[in-house]
């Protein structure tokens, strides 16, 4: 095989050779690093690398508008057929007809046993735990390829008080920079000292710095402006930017994070943040960004949707739907098509906002539940950066 590679390397320039592994799946390139010492070269090249996720990126990106699918759903579940049982990472295609079809199954490194997934973009995987004493060990994860990396954050110091304490992780993708970045953000919840940090993990410089929760609304506050509420899923990335709930002695809002400019923004809640029993989550729907307001009532348990059709304007109630069997921390997130997927009596459904009906999905102990617009694999940690 070496001597054929060689051969080949001669007859074509590299670049040539470069262009045609570039157009590969993330399967066949990992086999292709042992026929020969210059493949592999070629392969985990950070600049091969590269070229191969935005060629991956578009591809996946184009794909969206074209399939007849309504996305893909990812979740983690047991495999009771393993001894010790181990954990799995599924990702199933969403037919049209309600049918899901699984397109991968990766296992999960035993390592990751006290650790969730907080953040998934673009093929890698953000995992961190709810354990004060691990919280600031943070993974990223490529299941593509196997490999991941371990992040060491900022960790909470004061033994008497952690139960006090608590943080927040996000993962994005940086468009401008071609760069991954993780915001952290550490909070004391009550009492006098209550504040919250901020810290930024870049890919690119492999390394975590501070920065400043800065914004207008809260300017002389800073940094002790109060504290955020932790929230599952924390942080949902739209248009750029993280959002997570979070809340002042004086109101709760939405915190926007853009990461490109490293800018922290406020949004508004489109309602009174002190209703009696509403617990609310950001979400996308149907590409926007929106707040399920779940409120518990004594005529019944009812979920408020409020979409913000146009970024950065005014919010619309959509939807006001009766939640019938379900808590609050049972809500996953939307599909693509705008159903919310919900946790109820007979396991994992979609529920259709339109009709009210709902669809039972065929997925069994689901532990963790994502959703996501468009497939891809990448070869983002094989070059080490």
């Amino acid at each position: 095989m070496s001597q054929t590679a060689t051969t080949m390397g001669e007859r074509v320039p590299n670049n040539v050779v470069e262009d045609i592994l570039a157009q590969l799946p993330v399967k066949s390139l990992t086999r292709f690093r042992c026929v020969s010492k210059s493949c592999d070269s070629i392969i985990t090249d950070p600049t091969f690398v590269t070229k191969h996720f935005k060629l991956n990126l578009n591809q996946s990106e184009s794909l969206v508008s074209t399939n007849t699918h309504t996305g893909y759903l990812l979740y983690t579940t047991k495999d009771e057929n393993s001894s010790p049982s181990s954990k799995h990472l599924c990702a199933v295609v969403c037919n049209s007809d309600s049918t899901l079809t699984q397109i991968s199954r990766f296992e999960i490194p035993s390592l990751f046993e006290k650790y969730s997934i907080v953040g998934f973009c673009n093929g890698l995987f953000c995992l961190a735990s709810s354990d004060n004493d691990l919280n600031h060990i943070i993974y990223l994860w490529n299941p593509s390829i196997r490999m991941f990396r371990k992040l060491l954050a900022t960790p909470f110091t004061d033994e008497e008080n952690k139960k006090n304490k608590s943080s927040v992780v996000g993962l994005a993708y940086n468009s401008q920079n071609n760069d991954f970045k993780i915001l952290r953000l550490r909070s004391v919840l009550w009492g006098p000292a209550a504040e919250t940090e901020a810290e930024i993990y870049s890919l690119s410089t492999d390394s975590w710095r501070k920065v400043i929760i800065s914004m207008k609304s809260l300017r002389g506050c800073e940094p002790n402006f109060g504290r955020i509420c932790y929230m599952d899923p924390p942080c949902i990335f739209l248009n750029g930017a993280l959002h997570t709930v979070a809340m002042t002695t004086r109101h709760r809002f939405i915190l926007s994070f853009d990461v490109n400019d490293e800018s922290f923004c406020e949004i508004i809640f489109p309602f009174n943040h002190r209703d009696v029993g509403t617990v609310s989550y950001p979400a996308l729907f149907k590409g926007s960004l929106a707040l399920m307001a779940f409120t518990v009532s004594i005529g019944g348990d009812l979920c408020n949707i409020w979409v913000m059709e146009e970024y950065g304007e005014s919010w619309t109630r959509k939807y006001t739907v009766p939640m019938i069997q379900v808590r609050f921390v049972d809500f996953y997130g939307c599909t693509d098509n705008g159903e919310l997927l919900i946790k109820n009596a007979t396991g994992l459904i979609s529920f259709d906002l339109e009709s009210q009906k709902q669809n039972t999905l065929a997925i069994e102990d689901a532990d963790w539940v994502g959703f996501m617009a468009n497939s891809m694999e990448s070869l983002i940690l094989l070059d080490g950066k």
